[in-house]
């Protein structure tokens, strides 16, 4: 019989769900309540030696921060000498990539899974956390197909921002970052976060990617003219807002909240009441 790997008393350590560069994610379960729980294992000497420290406290202070039901919910966070736990919820339906990978979504399914994310990224971006790695890659799904964004490693706090206000660190997966982020000029945010939701909005609908080459020079000369075409299974409406978010200028690209309030985007829209305190 295998020995049970029990953690700080409080989590027995199950089978590993996956591996990134500095962590692996563990399945675990709480020894009281017996409630599921992914426990992301990240070795500080590693972290340390690739200068990354920082980075593993940015993420902490931004789990800290967001809490939204379409967001991945840290639970707590425990330390040895030698490594750190991040105790989140378990998401059992795998990631979104997985899905479109078998072939592009229902434009149902696919707006759906926008609105999750569009409402978790205006919830983010009104406590100043801006994602920058957005990627069906880091959304999961839970058993009831709903969204949940992950993996806040490269986000920013508001405390990055250089003088004129705007963030200056290249990051994020190349075929969904923003062309002014590739510039390096400095950028905004929130407009680089809205470019990567039409980047996964078009994958939804089609199945692949927007700006795709083997040569990546030639895929950032795409991105950077915003080139691209649209299926000819996209609706007009749906057509029309991509257009809009996939626009090489930051400043004439659609803002979070009217994309809330756009005519396609709004269809089956529910809006979380907010409680009104008396």
């Amino acid at each position: 019989m295998e020995e049970r790997h029990v953690l700080f008393g409080k989590y027995e350590m199950g089978r590993l769900l996956g591996k990134g560069t500095f962590a692996k994610v563990y399945y675990g379960k709480h020894l009281v309540t017996g409630d599921s729980v992914a426990i992301k294992v990240i070795n500080t000497d590693q972290v340390k030696k690739e200068g990354m420290m920082e980075q593993i406290q940015t993420e902490i202070s931004v789990m800290h921060l967001v809490r939204h039901p379409n967001i991945v919910e840290l639970k707590e966070v425990l330390a040895t000498k030698t490594k750190i736990f991040f105790i989140m919820e378990y998401v059992r339906g795998g990631e979104l990539f997985a899905k479109v990978a078998k072939g592009r979504l229902k434009e149902e399914v696919a707006r759906k899974y926008f609105q999750q994310l569009i409402s978790a990224i205006d919830y983010c971006h009104s406590r100043g956390v801006y994602h920058r790695d957005l990627k069906p890659e880091n959304m999961l799904l839970d058993e009831d197909e709903n969204l949940k964004i992950s993996d806040f490693g490269l986000s920013a706090l508001p405390e990055q921002l250089l003088q004129d206000g705007l963030l200056h660190t290249l990051c994020g997966t190349p075929a969904y970052v923003a062309p002014e982020v590739l510039r390096k000029k400095g950028y905004d945010g929130s407009k680089a976060d809205t470019w990567s939701c039409g980047v996964i909005l078009y994958v939804l609908l089609a199945g692949f990617l927007p700006f795709q080459d083997e040569n990546v020079m030639k895929m950032y000369r795409k991105i950077f003219k915003a080139e691209y075409e649209f299926q000819p299974w996209f609706s007009t409406d749906a057509k029309r807002l991509i257009s809009r978010l996939l626009v090489a200028d930051p400043e004439r690209r659609i803002t979070i909240p009217a994309i809330m309030r756009n005519h396609w985007f709004l269809k089956g829209f529910l809006r979380k009441k907010k409680k009104i305190i008396l």
